[in-house]
């Protein structure tokens, strides 16, 4: 793999009461650690002019702020400061030594309006306590760290008055038990994909997007979509608000089901049906949700890839694949349960549940770039030929990009 190469994972950063509220950006230009400083800053060089200057901030991060980690050869560069000082965090990584250089430099950047953290937080060394009055954030990983550690910690730093980042966080007792503690950020799987703690009865409406969405798969007449959607009021204005909303580009307005119907096509129908099952369900905006942008990033990503390896057959399955395989973190009860309500096919069952076939290894593969595991994409590329990491990555971005205009 070439220095040029990178892959792109964005893990959702949520506040107190669990809204998104930035993204920590992930880049891995190799499966090895021991590259030299010049291939190092070489690396990062191109994944800042691809993510933030080729591609554009809005596509990587929406309205959101960006978390970047940064290694000591990159934090001594100057093509940092290409970056617009409000709208990233700078991490400054563990495995950077805080020498007297490197605080001139974290001063330097702070002076320059930069937000600077520290990232995994273990212990107030003289060296980290040098470096507290430059940073604003500091980060603590709650796997390496003991309880009894993490409240010795937090006690430690309040006088500093820097925002508390809780990283790693896997349960809802942990969120609960740092957020007690006063912190302000968390960051972890629990967010991106929940633990199912307790069954949730699926609502009425819900059930019936469910069987709609059952209905489009099963490719049946409109007119038994259309008598369908009129058995749901709610889902029926909601959709003729969206189909008639400009971003669908449709010049003549629509005022009845059956227009709605054929206007948009069966795609567009079970694309839309497919999101504001997850919207109805997280009860909360796209935009501020981070487990529907994820389930929606999948699908539009998934879609991509396919249309990229001539899959036209199956883009739709793809993008099916792709943003019903969190559907069990969205509803909290078992995938089976949920997908027999939909029918779906058996293959498409088994991509789904069991990351087989097709869809399900360009699943296994979207989803190591989403936690950035650039040995496991690296190791799953190969099963695609013709696609390569940048073709990836231009597409994991228009993906982020539409997803944000959702």
């Amino acid at each position: 793999m070439s220095d040029s190469q990178f892959f792109l994972g964005r893990q959702p950063i949520v506040g107190r009461d669990r809204e998104l509220t930035a993204y920590e950006l992930l880049f891995r230009s190799s499966t090895a650690n021991a590259a030299t400083v010049l291939d190092d800053v070489a690396a990062s060089a191109t994944v800042i002019q691809r993510t933030f200057l080729d591609l554009g901030m809005p596509a990587a991060l929406g309205d959101k702020q960006g978390f970047i980690n940064l290694p000591a050869s990159l934090l001594m560069s100057e093509l940092i400061e290409v970056l617009p000082r409000e709208r990233v965090v700078l991490e400054i990584l563990e495995t950077v030594p805080l020498t007297p250089d490197v605080l001139a430099r974290c001063q330097e950047l702070q002076e320059a309006g930069y937000t600077l953290a520290l990232d995994d937080l273990v212990e107030l060394t003289p060296e980290t306590l040098a470096a507290l009055p430059l940073v604003k954030l500091a980060k603590l990983d709650m796997v390496t760290l003991s309880r009894e550690q993490v409240v010795d910690l937090v006690r430690d730093l309040r006088p500093y008055g820097l925002t508390l980042l809780a990283e790693k966080v896997e349960t809802l007792e942990q969120y609960d038990f740092c957020r007690d503690l006063g912190f302000d950020l968390f960051q972890g799987y629990f967010f991106a994909k929940p633990v199912i703690l307790t069954g949730r009865a699926v609502p009425p409406s819900a059930l019936a997007l469910l069987k709609l969405l059952g209905l489009i798969v099963a490719d049946v007449e409109n007119e038994v979509l259309e008598h369908a959607l009129k058995q749901a009021p709610s889902l029926t204005l909601n959709l003729l608000k969206m189909v008639n909303a400009a971003a669908f580009g449709m010049a003549k307005k629509i005022s009845t089901l059956r227009e709605a119907i054929f206007m948009l096509g069966r795609v567009r129908l079970s694309r839309l049906v497919q999101i504001m099952l997850f919207a109805q369900q997280s009860g909360a905006a796209v935009t501020s949700d981070p487990l529907l942008q994820t389930a929606i990033v999948r699908g539009r990503l998934m879609e991509g890839l396919a249309d990229a390896l001539g899959w036209t057959k199956l883009r739709d399955r793809a993008f099916m694949v792709g943003m019903l395989s969190l559907v069990d973190a969205v509803f909290q009860q078992p995938m089976p349960d949920l997908l027999a309500l939909i029918n779906l096919e058996e293959s498409l069952q088994n991509a789904i549940m069991h990351r087989s076939g097709q869809l399900g290894t360009l699943l296994q593969l979207v989803m190591a770039s989403e936690s950035a595991d650039g040995a496991a994409t690296l190791a799953l590329l190969p099963h695609f030929p013709g696609l390569n990491a940048d073709e990836f990555n231009r597409l994991q971005v228009e993906a982020l990009q539409w997803a944000n205009t959702m």
